[in-house]
């Protein structure tokens, strides 16, 4: 029987081979180098989100640099009566679950026992593990294959994940929300923004930096093969487990996870892989 801690690993893996595999011929016949997409590449994937972006390890800063910009002048995108609906849905749900974290915190720290099973296969250090893994794995794949497309989308989910990070870095050292786990044994899931670690990096909780992370990610390849009918099913299902997995080990409250993943799905589809 294989080991419960392995299953993730392994969906991960078959993800990875599923947008690796069907472009594994015309590598094979193919002498171009990975900054030089070939014809088959373009066309292939000529209707896919972010297909048309220029991107290579040059324009990476620059474009890192792009994104940061765009993304902390969105109110202005909001004075021209833009993204309205997308932003009241995020907001609303949001406030929604801030409003029901205190009384569904609770019911996971009673059976906390129950999903030890679950919490060990998505342990945050595998997990973190395993997001970093995507794009680096997917550009050595690349490179070996000389696959540009391949090497385009790693490189677009590094942008992508390092985009959430600063945006999510910035809001929790803002809200300093406390931890589930933090909170003592007894003691109501409330009063939590504002009293928890002074750094971002520990102790904050709002949001998520796992959820902003891995859905990032999972935009870019959901999205980069979405020809492939199985990987933004698989994506996107690897990311809600990890996602999960940060509200049943207490490390986060289903409102952290939620604004964690809005924010990785938003800042990857609306900017990352938005035409250039």
């Amino acid at each position: 029987m294989i080991p419960r801690r392995r299953l993730s690993c392994l969906a991960l893996a078959l993800c990875i081979v599923t947008c690796s595999f069907p472009n594994w011929a015309v590598s094979q016949t193919s002498n171009d180098l990975p900054d030089s997409p070939s014809e088959v590449s373009r066309i292939k994937h000529r209707n896919d989100p972010g297909s048309d972006r220029e991107v290579s390890w040059k324009s990476l800063p620059k474009d890192f640099l792009h994104d940061q910009k765009e993304i902390w002048l969105f109110p202005k995108q909001l004075g021209k009566g833009r993204y309205w609906v997308p932003t009241l849905a995020v907001t609303a749900g949001t406030a929604g679950l801030i409003y029901a974290d205190p009384h569904a915190m609770p019911y996971f720290r009673t059976h906390a026992r129950n999903m030890d099973d679950i919490n060990d296969v998505f342990d945050p250090l595998i997990t973190s593990a395993e997001v970093i893994a995507v794009p680096v794995v997917l550009l050595g794949a690349g490179y070996i294959r000389h696959d540009s497309y391949q090497v385009s989308t790693a490189l677009l989910a590094g942008e992508a994940y390092a985009d959430s990070a600063v945006v999510d870095l910035a809001m929790k050292a803002v809200t300093r929300r406390k931890r589930p786990n933090d909170v003592p044994p007894g003691a109501p899931f409330t009063d939590t923004f504002f009293s928890g670690g002074k750094s971002p990096f520990k102790g904050s909780a709002f949001p998520s930096g796992h959820a902003a992370g891995v859905f990032s990610v999972a935009t870019v390849v959901a999205s980069r093969y979405q020809h492939h009918r199985w990987v933004p099913w698989l994506a996107y299902s690897f990311a809600t487990a990890i996602c999960a997995s940060r509200i049943t080990t207490s490390a986060h409250f289903p409102s952290d996870v939620f604004m964690g993943a809005a924010l990785g799905y938003t800042i990857t589809r609306y900017e990352v892989l938005r035409p250039r």
